[in-house]
């Protein structure tokens, strides 16, 4: 059980330590950096909802909501998308602005942001432990998942809806 924590805490300390020693690239093209900023809040809001998709389908596979034989692989396919749509925004983010302590919401979003994929990352090594071995530890970081998510998503998304506001 420990291992998986390990190279979760492992992945979330080396991507804020990275991004505090990166050079943050940014922009001076406002209006680029906008179209950027724009298009990452939709890719973010696609993997909010994503991750309700997975709230409903790890209930309905825990036994707490009905469900049928196919909850299983609407979770895994729609965790897997909301990784694949998260990246380019994981990447924009910590090659462009890497870690800041600016205001309160950008150091929580910095740091809600390692944390998803530290806890990413041991949720994945837990799935991959034979038998009932992966005990309490599995629902406690898929719910870190959702929590990090909803977390990030609150302070970029919504904030940039409610300050910028609604775009395509």
């Amino acid at each position: 059980m420990w291992l998986p924590v390990v190279a979760g805490v492992g992945i979330a300390v080396g991507l804020g330590v990275y991004g505090r020693l990166h050079e943050p690239v940014g922009t001076s093209d406002v209006d680029t950096l906008l179209r950027i900023q724009t298009l990452k809040v939709w890719l973010a809001s696609g993997v909010a909802a994503l991750l309700a998709v997975q709230l409903l389908t790890a209930l309905a596979i825990y036994g707490v909501i009905p469900g049928a034989a196919w909850v299983g692989a609407v979770h895994r396919w729609s965790g897997r998308i909301a990784l694949l749509l998260s990246m380019p925004v994981a990447v924009h983010c910590l090659y462009t602005f890497g870690l800041r302590f600016d205001t309160p919401r950008v150091v929580a979003h910095s740091l809600l942001g390692c944390l998803l994929y530290g806890v990413f990352v041991t949720k994945m090594l837990l799935l991959s432990r034979p038998g009932d071995g992966r005990g309490w530890g599995l629902p406690v970081a898929g719910g870190l998942v959702l929590t990090a998510v909803a977390g990030l998503w609150l302070t970029s998304a919504l904030w940039f809806f409610t300050t910028i506001g609604v775009s395509w």
